[in-house]
């Protein structure tokens, strides 16, 4: 299992918002650089960010931001937010970002992530984010008839990397994450899984490292470990514990 530090970027910021409405967003740091570095120095493994703004514009919009961050860490990062062709693609995995996550276009373009699974093996995720059960895509402000299996279901032999499935409703709020819906979409593809939205507390931690959810790849976190909410060190302490020798 592992925990991915969440760092997401709104105007040059690291922010985390609340329900995915861009007007409720908490401002943590203001050189998103200098928190990637803070993450690795904690012992983090991965990085996981997410440009806001590009998710709304439908193109990359922080670049800069994560530049900065590529050039500040040697954590393995992966990135979703705007990217929405395969020259996008290719030009982040160029600048060392080592996972592209494609969210919209997965529903919109299902061929080119299977393009870009072809082309750049093992570097490809999908992010699927549900709201009320149903997949969401532009930024989280609309809503399709799919539901999450659904459409996981499309990629199941194309060579994805990982599903980041993420419950909008629970996103931002601390209300614990949806390990019944995330562990219901990891049993239907042969695809590993990552948890997103609502991890809350340590007891979040500790229900992750029960049996039924070593299925998964791991969960993400932001305003948990920004407010301090969880023990890094203990819930880093307790994942290498927990991993086979």
């Amino acid at each position: 299992m592992i925990l991915f530090p969440a760092i997401d970027l709104k105007d040059g910021q690291c922010v985390r918002l609340k329900l995915g409405d861009m007007a409720q967003a908490t401002v943590f740091n203001d050189d998103p650089a200098a928190q990637a570095r803070s993450f690795e120095n904690q012992g983090f493994e991965w990085l996981h960010l997410v440009d806001l703004n590009g998710a709304f514009e439908g193109r990359p919009v922080n670049a800069a931001a994560v530049d900065a961050i590529l050039k500040s860490v040697r954590l393995p990062v992966q990135l979703g937010g705007g990217i929405r062709s395969l020259a996008q693609i290719e030009a982040w995995l160029a600048k060392g970002i080592r996972r592209v996550i494609l969210g919209t276009v997965a529903l919109r373009d299902p061929g080119l992530v299977r393009e870009a699974c072809r082309l750049f093996p093992g570097r490809i995720a999908v992010g699927i984010d549900a709201k009320g059960g149903r997949v969401a895509v532009e930024g989280w402000a609309e809503t399709s008839d799919l539901t999450a299996v659904d459409l996981a279901g499309r990629f199941a032999d194309v060579g994805v990397s990982t599903i980041i499935f993420t419950d909008i409703d629970r996103d931002g709020v601390l209300k614990g994450l949806n390990i019944e819906s995330t562990l219901e979409l990891a049993r239907a593809v042969p695809i590993p899984v990552i948890a997103s939205g609502g991890l809350a507390a340590m007891d979040d931690i500790h229900r992750l490292l029960q049996l039924d959810c070593r299925i998964l790849e791991g969960a993400i976190s932001g305003r948990a470990i920004y407010d301090g909410r969880i023990d890094v060190a203990e819930a880093l302490q307790l994942i290498r514990e927990a991993r086979p020798c």
